[in-house]
């Protein structure tokens, strides 16, 4: 069922960011605001507290002269000090430029000098190293701030150096973080966020502060969440989507518990007991892979129970969302199977979870059901770093698989040509910095966001995304073919995938490189006594036995132009570090191309 939401709440909006922040640290002062890891214990913080830490910072930005726009960069994973310092930039009237931890050398410094960052809050000694690498083309960079790294007391200094500085600024300007606070205007520059792009140079897309403090509101307008929930966070904060939970939070006051080591999701879960929590797609299909895995593994009656149970989960979930009874048996056995089976797999995610959210990329709708049927709800959402990441979210109480819920309260959505999907709003973005053309490509007069993805909107407004338009491709027989949606089934279907990415532009048929998952494919070789690294496990017959079984079933599913006539497993699993996948986990499709150009044609020999 749809969920109308009124969108006055637009024009109630506070002006700013730091205004938001400020404002809830004045309504929940001792309420819980974050958590970190330190050692083996989670430290707690209260708004109070935080609000404490960020006056300090932000007043030592305003000592070392920030002025009203000025870029300040953060290269860094996510961790609290990363939350400290975007908040403080934010209460100093600076605009944050996000950089992730991965990004090479020479886009580190791009992006630095582009940006004309003044400071920079640099994680550790890797970070620092490419500034002071490419310190000849930062000149407007004065000074370096580390979490972590070496400091050298000139031009890198320490978190708490700075701090030290914001104690003596603020002992000599009394009330100065909410003076400026209070002239900062909602149409001023808060982010730049460069694109990490699948080709050519980052794009920095200009985010305003209404745009941020709009996310935040829409949230909070649909009831969503509240002070009651606690998130966990793990997501790259260089990401809009990791910025979007930040404004969230503000907007809704829960707590979050902040942890960017991807490594340690699951058992941080498990500890934090959450009760709700974003990710990427790939998360969710590792967990799933991750689970059906190890069920397998333990084979005889417990893999039969297990299978049944997801068997019977689904019929009685798909009845539910139908309307439908599900049945007298049906619901006597999904009781039986929820103690079993569904209660156990909600326990590994901390048994308190509400739901997820899904963004940055498609979720693949049986990988969703699974979830749904372990009563794990997986909100899945959309929208773009153009449009402050979130423009559309399904609802708890309202909510359909397959599509990514309806526009935001207060933002239109409309179809344009070749079902181009076109978006306005508060939450879209000022334009990309220092590229006219490029903004003009991507803004129309009237100031729609044409977002370059394809989708169908339903009489109830929900919205299902059926391609990217620039991935859409043409066989040599005339048939369109969508690559994400087969790439997303095959996923669903093989537990072991890591990425499954299909070519056949302009060819007769469609083929695909795979590359399998590292964690599973290990477990995989030691049941099956199959010895060697990476490469030699999956060049082995059974390993190519196993994935043609999973390529066979695919096929099973596709229409007969789309099905994968030729594969070829890959020696190494795609990488950021390989310059294959951008950071946020998107193969960079054109890089691949171009790497295996050699092995793509040798499939039409």
């Amino acid at each position: 069922m749809p969920v109308t939401i009124d969108s006055g709440f637009v024009d109630q909006m506070v002006a700013n960011v730091a205004l938001q922040f400020l404002d809830r640290v004045d309504r929940s002062p001792r309420h819980e605001a974050f958590r970190y890891p330190e050692g083996e214990r989670w430290v707690s913080v209260t708004w109070a507290e935080s609000g404490e830490q960020v006056a300090r910072i932000a007043a030592g930005l305003l000592s070392l002269g920030l002025e009203p726009e000025q870029r300040v960069g953060i290269a860094s994973g996510t961790r609290y000090e990363w939350i400290l310092a975007d908040l403080a930039v934010m209460c100093a009237a600076g605009a944050t430029t996000t950089v992730y931890p991965s990004t090479n050398a020479e886009d580190t410094a791009y992006i630095l000098s582009d940006s004309e960052c003044r400071v920079v809050f640099a994680e550790d000694d890797e970070q620092i190293a490419k500034m002071r690498d490419n310190r000849a083309e930062l000149p407007h960079l004065a000074k370096v701030v580390t979490f972590d790294g070496t400091t050298d007391g000139d031009w890198v200094i320490g978190l708490e150096e700075l701090a030290t500085l914001g104690d003596t600024y603020l002992a000599e300007h009394e009330g100065v973080i909410r003076s400026t606070a209070e002239q900062i205007g909602p149409d001023q520059l808060a982010t730049l966020i460069y694109t990490s792009g699948t080709t050519g140079r980052p794009k920095g897309v200009r985010l305003k502060h209404r745009s941020w403090v709009y996310e935040g509101s829409a949230i909070e307008a649909q009831g969503i969440l509240d002070e009651t929930d606690l998130e966990f966070r793990w997501l790259p904060m260089a990401h809009s989507f990791g910025k979007v939970l930040m404004s969230t939070q503000m907007a809704c006051g829960f707590a979050c518990a902040i942890d960017g080591r991807v490594d340690k999701i699951v058992d941080n879960l498990g500890v934090v007991k959450p009760t709700f929590m974003g990710a990427a797609p790939r998360i969710f299909e590792k967990a799933h892979a991750r689970i059906v895995t190890m069920q397998a593994a333990e084979g005889g009656a417990k893999e039969a129970i297990f299978k049944q149970a997801f068997k019977v989960g689904i019929a009685h979930d798909r009845a539910v969302r139908e309307g439908r009874s599900p049945g007298v048996l049906v619901k006597a056995q999904h009781g039986l199977f929820d103690k079993l089976v569904f209660s156990k797999i909600r326990e590994r995610f901390g048994g308190r979870v509400r739901f997820f959210i899904s963004g940055a990329a498609a979720l693949n709708q049986e990988i969703a059901e699974w979830f749904n049927a372990a009563g794990i709800l997986i909100l899945e959402g959309y929208g773009l770093t153009e449009s402050s990441a979130g423009s559309f979210v399904n609802h708890p109480d309202g909510y359909k698989m397959g599509t990514v819920g309806q526009v935001f309260p207060g933002s239109d959505v409309k179809l344009g040509e070749g079902g181009e999907i076109l978006i306005k709003g508060p939450g879209v973005m000022e334009g990309y910095h220092n590229l006219p053309e490029e903004t003009a490509k991507s803004l129309t007069d009237d100031g729609w966001l044409r977002t370059g993805d394809k989708g169908e909107v339903d009489a109830e407004g929900f919205l299902r995304i059926t391609g990217r338009i620039k991935e859409l491709f043409k066989t040599s027989g005339g048939k369109y073919i969508a690559p994400p949606a087969i790439e997303s089934k095959f996923k669903a279907i093989c537990p072991y995938a890591s990425q499954f990415v299909v070519f056949g532009n302009e060819r007769n048929f469609v083929v695909a490189l795979i590359t399998l998952d590292p964690d599973a494919l290990g477990d995989w070789a030691k049941e099956n006594d199959v010895s060697g690294d990476y490469a030699a496990i999956v060049s082995s017959d059974a390993c190519h036995k196993l994935v043609q079984g999973y390529v066979e079933e695919l096929n099973r599913r596709l229409n007969r132009w789309e099905t994968i006539k030729k594969w070829q497993l890959l020696d190494h699993d795609l990488s950021v570090e390989s310059g294959e996948l951008t950071p946020s986990m998107k193969v960079k499709r054109n890089v691949v191309e171009q790497n295996y150009a050699g092995v793509i044609d040798a499939f039409y020999s």
